[in-house]
């Protein structure tokens, strides 16, 4: 049914310059993989297995990064180096990768829209590879296919946040249908603590019906002047239905220095050390 995952992946990474000033934020490790490809097993386990990849400039290291090296693997075949390349060659064996630009960077609604020509007219995952998120059992993206198996409509991830954080993300308030889902009745993008309808913040998964392209199409520029994809879910969440979604699992701000360390402690206590990872 959902076959399509979509990662906007162009933005700069400021928050880890310089490193970032080279390469791409996603590229960053989190013990011996890097973000995306985190996000990328994380769809692929869901089963969206046509990964769209919005990029920009100076970002050719993620293509290269899911595609046959050589040079290197003709250097370590036979060798007990090769072990190391196993999950990204078992990522490569499963998935097909397609890539357009953002030529400007004008918001996560502007990404979302330019991938249109990798999707066409299909609903869609979108995977944002600042957000690593862990489950012990089924990742974030496959609990909301299933979701969506059942509701047929968009549906964000969200989670509850302390009070001094909530300016940082997107808001909703909504009906509750049964535990941890709600109908969107409304969706702020990073409203002070004091404006913000609820507790509920959204994180970066997403499923999407095809409409929301119209919808972006017709959103003027919101926060920072930028194209906000929470505005266009907000239309989308008054003419038809939204939902969402409590996700179990954890979720760690990769974005951001402190969630980084807090993900790459996490990564190789639980899952490193006992040769998951």
């Amino acid at each position: 049914m959902i076959k399509k995952c979509l990662f906007p992946v162009a933005g700069y990474g400021t928050r880890f310059l310089p490193a970032t000033k080279s390469m791409p934020k996603e590229m960053l490790p989190v013990v011996n993989k890097p973000l995306v490809q985190y996000g990328v097993e994380e769809a692929i386990e869901a089963g969206l297995t046509e990964i769209g990849l919005v990029t920009g400039r100076g970002k050719r290291a993620i293509a290269d990064h899911f595609d046959v090296s050589y040079e290197l693997e003709h250097q370590i075949n036979g060798t007990s180096k090769e072990q190391f390349l196993s999950s990204i060659r078992e990522v490569m064996s499963k998935a097909t990768f397609s890539m357009t630009r953002q030529q400007e960077m004008r918001g996560l609604g502007d990404a979302i829209l330019n991938g249109r020509r990798l999707i066409g007219d299909e609903p869609f995952g979108v995977v944002l590879s600042d957000d690593l998120c862990m489950s012990e059992e089924q990742g974030v993206l496959a609990q909301m296919v299933q979701l969506y198996k059942q509701f047929r409509c968009s549906i964000v991830a969200i989670q509850e946040v302390p009070e001094d954080q909530i300016s940082k993300f997107g808001v909703i308030a909504g009906e509750k249908l049964k535990d941890g889902i709600f109908q969107v009745t409304d969706m702020i993008e990073k409203p002070p603590a004091e404006e913000a309808p609820s507790n509920l913040a959204i994180i970066g998964r997403y499923i999407l019906t095809p409409d929301i392209f119209e919808i972006i199409e017709n959103t003027e520029p919101g926060k920072n002047g930028e194209v906000q994809l929470t505005d266009a879910l907000l239309t989308q969440a008054k003419s038809g239905c939204v939902l969402a979604y409590k996700f179990k699992g954890t979720r760690f701000d990769c974005g951001s220095v402190d969630g980084f360390v807090e993900a790459t402690n996490h990564v190789y206590n639980n899952y490193y050390l006992k040769g998951k990872a």
